[in-house]
């Protein structure tokens, strides 16, 4: 069995990612308070105490024999060792990727017009009740404007993309983060003035979360793994002091991670025998086999879709409460329809396959919104007279 001479914050953080928990559930089978996982998160180099190696410890026995061999897998990695066979050839090489762009806004009541204009579409795994308007972006391969009942909009970019290098990539998606952003929020206000009689809203997203789809490449084995998480954590290869002039840090920085075959310690991987896919706080990274058991972009597309209008209503919220004010929601989108999209959200369907729910619980666990959904309902719960 597999053991930890010394227990730090990144390899306690690496566990919880394996056992694909949020982090009350990893600190609640821990039995500790959530807020020394978040203090891993900002100490990841600070050594456990005593006690504390010994919980984990104990955990990490308990977990299944696939679990302490994932573990085993991304602890070698981190500490530079290499588990896999054919890491001297893997190496950087050229791509086809599809990009999808999610960029959600907290609009509110004045939402509604835009709603009612929309086109019904099926709910998706949260149950949100949803409409889409045409997105109209000149550059990309489709856009579309995804409206819900309870006043967020998430603005939906699908481009296509063929680049020699990972690092050539992520460049591409910081510096076009920006213009996203603006031309997200322009969209928007030109929906709103449309459809409001003149109205005038400051409607520029917050973020804008990536899910990339990875097509043609020359990868295989470890080489496809570390592609595949470099993809979904591409921060590594680009310097991002200046936001508006990201840059690449060199081509010998992504060789070396290839080299090494690199994992990020709180990414996710999900997937099956015909597909892999990982997950991160900043995205997501799939390539499906060609074969008709695999797992669909579609579906992972259907869950972030949800899953960040979730985020930016339950930010809001928070954001509310942070700054001294008491959150209002609209009759029928208070804690009780919080509760229900966290419970359609989390709980497994009987006709749920194995890859989708592994997709599911990997990418609630890196994002941390069923942490988000739970404070944001006992905010609203605590304010209901």
């Amino acid at each position: 069995m597999i053991t930890v001479n010394e227990w730090t914050g990144e390899e306690a953080l690496l566990l919880r990612s394996v056992k694909r928990e949020s982090v009350r559930e990893f600190a609640g089978r821990l039995g500790i308070d959530p807020r020394t996982v978040t203090y891993w998160k900002k100490h990841p180099g600070r050594v456990c105490r005593p006690g504390t190696q010994q919980i984990l410890d104990a955990a990490l026995a308990q977990c299944t024999a696939e679990e302490q061999e994932a573990f085993r897998v991304r602890l070698a990695a981190l500490q530079g060792e290499s588990t896999l066979g054919g890491l001297a050839d893997a190496r950087p090489g050229p791509c086809s990727v599809v990009s999808h762009k999610f960029l959600p806004v907290h609009i509110g009541e004045r939402l509604a017009p835009l709603f009612a204009a929309g086109v019904p579409q099926s709910a998706g795994p949260g149950g949100l009740e949803r409409r889409v308007l045409p997105g109209g972006h000149r550059a990309a391969h489709a856009s579309s404007v995804h409206v819900y009942a309870c006043g967020i909009a998430v603005v939906h970019l699908e481009e296509h993309r063929r680049v020699e290098s990972l690092t050539e990539l992520a460049v591409w998606r910081y510096r076009s983060y920006l213009k996203d952003r603006v031309w997200a929020g322009r969209r928007l206000g030109e929906l709103l003035a449309e459809h409001c009689a003149g109205a005038v809203v400051d409607a520029c997203p917050d973020y804008v979360l990536s899910a990339y789809e990875l097509r043609e490449h020359s990868w295989a084995g470890p080489g496809l793994e570390t592609a595949l998480q470099l993809l979904t954590t591409p921060s590594v290869l680009v310097n991002r002091q200046d936001p508006e002039n990201v840059s690449s840090l060199g081509s010998g920085v992504e060789d070396a991670k290839f080299a090494e075959g690199w994992a990020h310690p709180e990414a996710v991987t999900f997937g099956g025998g015909v597909s892999q896919g990982v997950a991160g706080w900043s995205g997501v990274s799939y390539h499906p086999q060609r074969d008709e058991r695999a797992l669909t972009m579609s579906e992972i597309v259907a869950l972030e879709l949800d899953a960040q209008a979730l985020w930016a209503l339950s930010s809001h919220i928070l954001h509310m409460i942070e700054d001294g004010r008491d959150p209002v929601m609209p009759d029928g989108y208070g804690w009780r329809y919080l509760r229900g999209a966290y419970s359609r959200l989390t709980a497994a369907r009987p006709t749920e396959t194995a890859q989708h729910r592994v997709m599911r619980e990997a990418i609630l666990a890196t994002s941390e919104l069923p942490d988000r959904l739970r404070a944001a309902q006992d905010a609203l719960r605590d304010g209901t007279p």
